[in-house]
């Protein structure tokens, strides 16, 4: 299974971030600490980073799986470069990517 749910953005201040969609949209923020602010409501998860050490360049795009090592094997294996190695977060644990074309995507799967 794999299924885009997640997008996360850079964010200079996560909590501002938050209120703005809370405010223009409805949509409900939950801060995980200062420098991470998570977004639900608005169809797809959203979250955003403002820690410089892991914040992207431009949104990063997750997909969701239930079998994170396949999932790493199939992006190798179709010519993709890892760019950030597996690692835990609360919930669950998830690796970044390059795709040949350029775009630097995530997989994670949730904690069981």
């Amino acid at each position: 299974m794999y299924v885009v749910d997640f997008v996360e953005f850079p964010s200079d201040s996560t909590a501002t971030s938050g209120r703005f969609f809370q405010e223009a949209f409805g949509w409900t923020p939950t801060e995980y600490g200062p420098t991470y602010t998570g977004l639900g409501g608005a169809g797809v998860d959203l979250g955003f980073q403002a820690d410089p050490a892991e914040r992207t360049g431009a949104p990063l795009v997750a997909i969701r799986t239930d079998d994170l090592e396949a999932a790493r094997t199939a992006v190798e294996a179709a010519g993709g470069a890892i760019t950030v190695e597996t690692f835990a977060f609360p919930g669950g644990r998830r690796f970044h990517f390059r795709e040949p074309g350029g775009s630097e995507l995530a997989v994670w799967q949730p904690a069981d």
